[in-house]
């Protein structure tokens, strides 16, 4: 059952959103130099290792007859993905494209945990003594951060396996402008490795702060459902309708609104998947050619 203190709403809605929002941190070391945000991290491996399990277990478990639904539904999620690898990356996929598939299915079913109701992993963690728990770990900053700083890691790996050591590192000062002449190139050397060093630092900027903050929006949206039906039912309640009658029909407009919603939103949290993959193979694709 949820603890009745969770939901706080006719004192202060603002309260309720914070709770939401607040991760379950542990902090490590003097001065709390470090702070874990144990739910993002518990659910996104959890995640993973059930992704990389249900993949491994269909691929064991393939015939070569006649597939099972869930088999093919499996060969067509690999096949997509595998066709806009293709359509992008002009090299050896080997790599690639499992890399591609393992973003794309990680992404989207950390994604998916938005379509859960928002007060059902605070309720459960809340009557297992836990104040606070945020089960959707693209919704944490921390979490993106690292996924787009092992793709621009990727991104150097890319780069120095097609030109060098050497290569790589002269490009970084020669490129994007060229010149003819040691003095030029020397003059030149600095610039071009400041607009190098942006247009590097960028790309996982860009990737982390789309995905974070699609989510964190979509996030929010869903508490300001959950609070207009809870705002409605005490609305109906000071109307003279019963605290039953209130209470339900508050509770079929929430779900109404926040069916809308999830519909529309599992639009967004598929094609942030998939706009998180595609670009991490555009990088991959760009570092492996010259300027």
């Amino acid at each position: 059952m949820i603890p009745a203190d969770l939901f706080r709403i006719a004192e202060s809605p603002s309260e309720y959103v914070t709770h939401h929002l607040q991760h379950w941190q542990v902090s490590i070391g003097e001065g709390a130099f470090w702070t874990l945000n144990v739910d993002s991290l518990l659910v996104s491996l959890l995640i993973g290792v059930l992704a990389m399990g249900t993949f491994w277990l269909v691929g064991r478990r393939a015939t070569a007859g006649v597939p099972s639904k869930f088999q093919a539904f499996i060969e067509i999620v690999v096949t997509f993905i595998d066709t806009q690898v293709k359509d992008v990356f002009h090299g050896n996929r080997r790599f690639v494209a499992p890399v591609a598939l393992t973003i794309f299915v990680w992404v989207f079913l950390m994604n998916s945990l938005k379509m859960i109701p928002v007060d059902f992993f605070p309720g459960v963690a809340a009557a297992a003594g836990q104040g606070y728990f945020r089960a959707v770990p693209t919704t944490d900053l921390n979490i993106t951060a690292a996924m787009a700083v092992m793709v621009l890691l990727l991104m150097f790996g890319f780069a120095v396996k097609a030109k060098g050591a050497f290569g790589f590192g002269k490009e970084l000062f020669t490129a994007p402008f060229h010149a003819q002449g040691a003095g030029m190139k020397a003059v030149l050397a600095l610039p071009n490795f400041g607009l190098n060093v942006i247009e590097y630092l960028s790309k996982p900027v860009s990737l982390a702060m789309r995905l974070f903050g699609n989510m964190y929006a979509g996030e929010l949206v869903f508490l300001l459902i959950a609070l207009l039906g809870m705002a409605g039912g005490n609305m109906l309640m000071e109307a003279g309708m019963g605290a039953k009658a209130g209470g339900a029909l508050a509770f079929l407009g929430a779900v109404a609104a926040g069916a809308a919603w999830s519909i529309f939103h599992i639009l967004v949290i598929t094609l942030q998947a998939f706009i998180f993959m595609i670009l991490t193979v555009v990088y991959l694709s760009m570092s492996s050619e010259a300027h």
